[in-house]
Order: C-alpha cells, then sequence, then structure tokens
C-alpha cells in the first residue's frame, strides 16, 4: 500500500505513520482499525475528506494503533511534527501496539483557557500530550494547581529585545548596551521627554503571549532589584497598554517600518531566527540580548492523558523528543536544548548569537499571579470626574515657589493629562459655595466624556486642559466640599460603567468642608458614602490636598478615602505632585479592594 496522503496541513510528505488532520477535525477514534483500502482512501480524496492512512504490515504490532494527539504551541509545531515523523518510522510501540502521532499547532492560551475554562476558545481542544511555549501557563491558569505538571522540557529560547538591524545601529548611542533597565525608562508614562524621545516601545500582549509576560516579569525583578517602586512599573504598565501588538509577525512588521522614534519590541529568540530565516527582509530583526540577563520560554512536555495505554504513548512520545536525536531537530528550528545550548541555527548570520545569555530566576507563582493581574487591571478603562476647590484659601501660595495652590492644581491637572489615553472618559467640575444659587456648591466645567472627543472644536483633552490654565480662586469663597462631594458621587455611582475604572479625584487644599450655609456634616458624609459604596460597583475616592496639615483635617480626609476604597495625599510641595499622581494610577492594579493610604 502506497499510504501516503496530504491534507490542508501538510507542508510537505511524511510517515504514514504520522497523519496530519484537517484543522480542526479530530484525530482517530482510538481503537479504530485505520488501515483503509486504496479505493477508500481515493474515494476519501474525491470527497475533500482527510484521509488517515496507517501502514502496520511488517511492524510486528497487533490490533489497533493507538491515536496520540499532540498539541504544541504554533513555533515549536514544525519540529515537533518532524520528530512525530521520525518516530512513527522508528516502529516504537506502546502495549504491542503501534503509536499514530497527530501533530496540532495551538495557540499555547487557546489551550489553556480551554483546559481550566479561564477564557476564550476557538473550540475544544483535549490532548493526549500538549507542548506549550512556557510554563507561565500552567501558573497563571490555574493548572499547575489542579496537579497538571510538566514531565519535562522540548527546548528553550530566552526573551530578548529586538530591532530590526537599522533600528539596533541607530541605537548604538541612546540604548547600548541593551538592557531592561533602558526598556523600563523608554517605556515610563511618567518621564516623555527622557528615551522615550527616542525610543518607541513594542509590547507582546502578556494576556495572550508568553515572551509578552516574560518581558514584563524580567523587568519588574530588575526594577525591583534595584529599588525601583510600583509606581514607575505602574507608569511603564500604562504606556505598554496602549502599544501592544498582537502577534510576533505583527511586531516585526512594525520593527521594519522607518519610524521617527526607534521601534524596539520584545520576542523570543527563536522568533527573531524564524522571522529570518523565513521571510529573508531586506531589513533583518536582530536580537538584543539584556545585560541583566533574562527570562527564558521553557516548552514544557505536560502529558494529559487518562488512559494508561495513551499514556505510554506519550511517554515513549516524550523520550523521542528528548533524544539526541530529538534535541537535534528542535536546535536545527533555533531553539536552545533545555540546558540553554545552541545549535548552528543560531547565528549572527540570523540575527541571534550562540553565547547562552544569564539567566534571572523565574518569579513565584503569587508573583506571577499579581503582574497578570496588573495588566487586566491597568488595560480596563479610565473614567475619571476631577473636583477642583476654587474656594478663596486655594489662592495661598503652595510652597516656598510663591506658587497658588490653584495655580499648582491647575499645573498638576494639565500633567496629569498626559498620563491618560485618549478612550479615557473625563470631566471636570469646580466647587466652592452658592456656584448655582444658593446652597448649590458645585458646577460643571467639561462634561464626563472620552478625552478625544470633540467639544466646540477642540478636544476634551484641550478643553479641560484650557479651562485648567485659566482657572481662578474666588477670593471671598468657602468650601461646600461635603455637599459637592456626595453629589459628584451619587453621579459617578448613577452611571457607574463596569469596563472601566471609576474614580472620583478631589483637589482642595488643608480646610477641608467650610459651608456657612450648612449642609452635610463630616460626620453625614461619611455615613452616606460608606452606605452609597458598593465593592461589586466600586466608586473610589483619590483625595490629593496640598498643605493640610491639621490632625483632625487629615483624619476626616483619609476617613472619607477608605469609606470608597480610595486613597488621600498630602503633599507639601508642587514637585510631589508627579509622583503623587503615578501612586493614584497604581491603585487600579488593587482596585476594588485596596483598602486605605496616607501619604
Amino acid at each position: 500500500m502506497g499510504g501516503r496522503h496530504r491534507t490542508e496541513e501538510t507542508d510537505g510528505e511524511h510517515d504514514p505513520y504520522v497523519p496530519r488532520r484537517r484543522r480542526g477535525s479530530r484525530p482517530p477514534s482510538r481503537g479504530r482499525v485505520l488501515a483503509p483500502l486504496a479505493g477508500a482512501v481515493a474515494v476519501a480524496v474525491l470527497c475533500g475528506v482527510a484521509a488517515y492512512v496507517v501502514v502496520n504490515k511488517g511492524r510486528g504490532c497487533d490490533g489497533d494503533p493507538i491515536g496520540l494527539s499532540v498539541v504544541a504551541s504554533p513555533d515549536i509545531e514544525p519540529a515537533v511534527a518532524k520528530v512525530a515523523q521520525k518516530f512513527g518510522q522508528s516502529g516504537r510501540t506502546a502495549g504491542g501496539k503501534c503509536v499514530t502521532v497527530s501533530v496540532k499547532a495551538v495557540q499555547s492560551a487557546t489551550v489553556a483557557n480551554a483546559m481550566s475554562g479561564s477564557g476564550p476558545t476557538s473550540g475544544k481542544v483535549d490532548p493526549d500530550l500538549w507542548v506549550p511555549d512556557s510554563s507561565l501557563w500552567l501558573t497563571r491558569s490555574g493548572l499547575a494547581g489542579s496537579g497538571l505538571k510538566a514531565s519535562g522540557s522540548a527546548a528553550r529560547s530566552p526573551v530578548v529585545l529586538t530591532a530590526s538591524k537599522t533600528g539596533a545601529e541607530k541605537l548604538q548611542a541612546a540604548f547600548s548596551p541593551a538592557s531592561w533597565t533602558g526598556l523600563l525608562n523608554a517605556a515610563n508614562a511618567a518621564n516623555p521627554d527622557g528615551l522615550a524621545r527616542k525610543v518607541r516601545v513594542l509590547a507582546l500582549d502578556p494576556a495572550q503571549n508568553s515572551a509578552g509576560l516574560g518581558a514584563l516579569l524580567a523587568g519588574s525583578t530588575v526594577l525591583k532589584a534595584g529599588g525601583g517602586g510600583e509606581e514607575l512599573l505602574v507608569g511603564v504598565l500604562r504606556q505598554l497598554s496602549e502599544s501592544t501588538v498582537s502577534s510576533p509577525d505583527s511586531l516585526f512588521a512594525t520593527l521594519t517600518k522607518a519610524a521617527a522614534r526607534i521601534p524596539v519590541g520584545v520576542a523570543s529568540e527563536q522568533s527573531v531566527w524564524a522571522f529570518n530565516t523565513t521571510s529573508h527582509p531586506s531589513n533583518p530583526a536582530v536580537a538584543l540580548y539584556p545585560e541583566e540577563g533574562t527570562i527564558s520560554l521553557d516548552y514544557p512536555i505536560v502529558i494529559t492523558a487518562k488512559d494508561a495505554a495513551v499514556r505510554e504513548a506519550a511517554e515513549a512520545f516524550q523520550t523521542e523528543l528528548t533524544s539526541a536525536a530529538g534535541r537535534q531537530i528542535v536546535q536545527d528550528h533555533g531553539f536552545r536544548t533545555p540546558q540553554g545550548k545552541a545549535g548552528g541555527a543560531l547565528s549572527p548570520e540570523n540575527g541571534v548569537k550562540a553565547d547562552k545569555p544569564a539567566e534571572l530566576a523565574l518569579p513565584d507563582g503569587a508573583a506571577v499571579t499579581k503582574l497578570t493581574q496588573a495588566w487586566h487591571q491597568i488595560k480596563l478603562g479610565t473614567r475619571i470626574l476631577a473636583l477642583i476647590d476654587v474656594s478663596g484659601t486655594m489662592g495661598e501660595p503652595a510652597d516656598s515657589t510663591g506658587v497658588s495652590r490653584m495655580r499648582a492644581i491647575g499645573n498638576v491637572a494639565v500633567e496629569g493629562l498626559k498620563l491618560f489615553p485618549d478612550k479615557s472618559e473625563v470631566g471636570t467640575w469646580i466647587f466652592s459655595d452658592n456656584l448655582r444659587g444658593q446652597g448649590v456648591d458645585w458646577k460643571e466645567i467639561v462634561p464626563l466624556g472620552p478625552l478625544a472627543q470633540r467639544i466646540d472644536g477642540v478636544t476634551r483633552r484641550d478643553r479641560i486642559a484650557q479651562e485648567m490654565r485659566n482657572v481662578q480662586a474666588i477670593p471671598t469663597g468657602n468650601t461646600g466640599l461635603n455637599d459637592s462631594l456626595w453629589a459628584a458621587y451619587r453621579k459617578m455611582t448613577d452611571e457607574y460603567q463596569a469596563d472601566k475604572v471609576n474614580t472620583i479625584i478631589l483637589f482642595t487644599d488643608g480646610v477641608g468642608n467650610d459651608d456657612p450655609n450648612g449642609g452635610l456634616s463630616n460626620k453625614e458624609i461619611l455615613a452616606k458614602l460608606k452606605s452609597a459604596y458598593d465593592p461589586k460597583r466600586p466608586v473610589g475616592i483619590l483625595i490629593i490636598s496640598f498643605n493640610t496639615e491639621k490632625g483632625v483635617d487629615r483624619a476626616q480626609m483619609s476617613a472619607i478615602a477608605k469609606a470608597t476604597g480610595g486613597a488621600a495625599y498630602f503633599p507639601q510641595t508642587v514637585l510631589e505632585i508627579r509622583e503623587i499622581f503615578l501612586k493614584g494610577i497604581a491603585r487600579r492594579l488593587c482596585a476594588p479592594s485596596c483598602g486605605s493610604a496616607q501619604r
């Protein structure tokens, strides 16, 4: 029988013992005799049906073959499939039966989601043996907690920085040697005038790509070791959330385009090799190895089969995959061995180098979970109502520079706008007393809406910036804080949006509530906020209060923030404001259960 048959996914002839199936189809049923006649194969071809042809003659096998379903990360699938070919040709058996291996490429996120029920999938995925690109998928999806674990490793590929060859040459002065520290500085939203002026950082979405998550873990590890705070990490996450690319293909396509700022991305070393050797671009990619070391993708071998015979077959295939011959095939596809040894494929001609880079320890499961959750939180939309005090005391100096509290607040608001993307929804109110008639202490200046939306011919962002530059304190104005805050809170809770972080930012000074018209007392506003706060629909209050020194005033502000899971900050100088804003954004990482904060 001349049983070779090509299906849609076959990229060349393969041994009949290693059937390749049409995308989305099921593997051959175990226990089914897979020895069709030549005529049956011809009918199957004419009807467009994928035929699985197995030749058992002369193999010394008894009965029906065991079908082994292998699912692998798309980058390593070609290597795994080639090993499967040799495995089929070897006549290896399990329990006296021949083994047929089908190998399918499926994104690791899809498999992890399907197996754990933790996210979107493209259909049922039920492999007997799984080779994801990283053990991180076992940790982040909770599969490790359910007892699923790796029994070996198929390969290794370090996470690297990457740029086009032309871009890398231009980076020599500004970004040499390559480092995670430099990348963090270039991606820091709070420092737009630094390295970010020359370098545009591109990130693979860490929710979908292990190299993307590995880069964040490596960067945060280096940041922590250097004494950096969470605020810097948050600034980086915020910036990267606006510059993610969906896949390595999209990343490399962007890297090779001419741009005012040099694009620098993050990818696996193997993906750099694959791009250069398969696409043969005129401006190839170059792997840049961080001087602090890096985290590697470890391609674990995870046997999931329950049936004893199928499990034996899976173990036999793992032995083939991790044999010297199997390792050589893996190296020929641009990977390293699990010990980090490179093959001849990793050469400067292919944009990479054979030297083993320094390794950073993979953070524990808690750190991985925390960073994954942080990314999810930072990706949520933003809905902010800024409530700005314009009472008489806001005209007093903020610090020894002589800048008024009002002017400092206005400058801070304009500076803060830079930290939010265009899709963020922001609005501004001012408050003093009797701004809209007797007893109505607040007034809307710019209605809530997306920063990119146009109002009277200008964007909301520009409109808010204009208002903040022109805002003036009312010399005789009192501070109707409690009534204004309660009105703002009711608006935000009534218009709560579940896909966003809903926040009130209160800018005020050290006076607290000072309302001759009466209104809500300090005790009453606290009671109302505690009653209204719903942890399932959280609206947090972030307070930035200049020159608040009295213990009683600080205690009241802190109590207001605590009642809504918010934070209260008490800067004494204008220079503290940028840090305050980053601290405020950092609270997104723990919302809605942050607890209170006081600075």
